[in-house]
This record gives structure tokens, C-alpha cells and sequence, in this order.
């Protein structure tokens, strides 16, 4: 199951997993693009292992990465938690 996480300013959508079973929180991010559709990529948490990037420049994976490392820690509590909404007792 994906949870949504955050919709950035350029209408990058940031989802993730529950925690898995490996002890680790899979995010993807996928932002729309004009000439194909879109780019994404997925990173594993805690470790930050990117995989699956199609389309992103290294300039905006470093930018996602940056992201990522402020957002870590709420990331992977929601992954425990049910996603945002659970956690939030929405």
C-alpha cells in the first residue's frame, strides 16, 4: 500500500510505503512532464538507496535527497503509522 505524502511546489507528488517487512520505508516520486509524461524514482529509507530513476537530472535527485533527509523521520513514523491520515487520527 502507498500513502500520500506531500505534493511539492512544481507538482511533484511524494507517496510511501507502510514499513516493510525488510525494516526499511519505500518512498516514490513521480512529477508530470510535458515531453514524457513524467519522471520518477523511488528511495528506501533509512538507508537512502535510490533505484528506478527515469527521467530526473542529478540536480534534482540531489534536491529530493536534501528533501528527503529533513522529512525522514516523519516519513518513516507514518510508514508505522498507517500513512498521514492514521496518524493524524483523520
Amino acid at each position: 500500500m502507498m500513502y500520500p505524502f506531500m505534493t511539492l511546489d512544481d507538482n511533484t507528488e511524494i507517496v510511501h510505503s507502510e514499513w516493510l517487512p525488510e525494516e526499511r520505508v519505500r518512498v516514490y516520486i513521480e512529477k508530470p512532464d510535458p515531453n514524457d509524461c513524467f519522471h520518477s524514482a523511488s528511495c528506501y529509507l533509512p538507508e537512502y538507496q535510490w533505484t528506478d530513476i527515469s527521467g530526473f537530472t542529478d540536480a534534482e535527485i540531489q534536491r529530493y535527497q536534501k528533501f528527503l533527509e529533513s522529512t525522514a523521520h516523519l516519513i518513516i513514523q507514518f510508514s508505522k503509522e498507517g500513512g498521514f491520515d492514521s496518524a493524524a487520527n483523520f
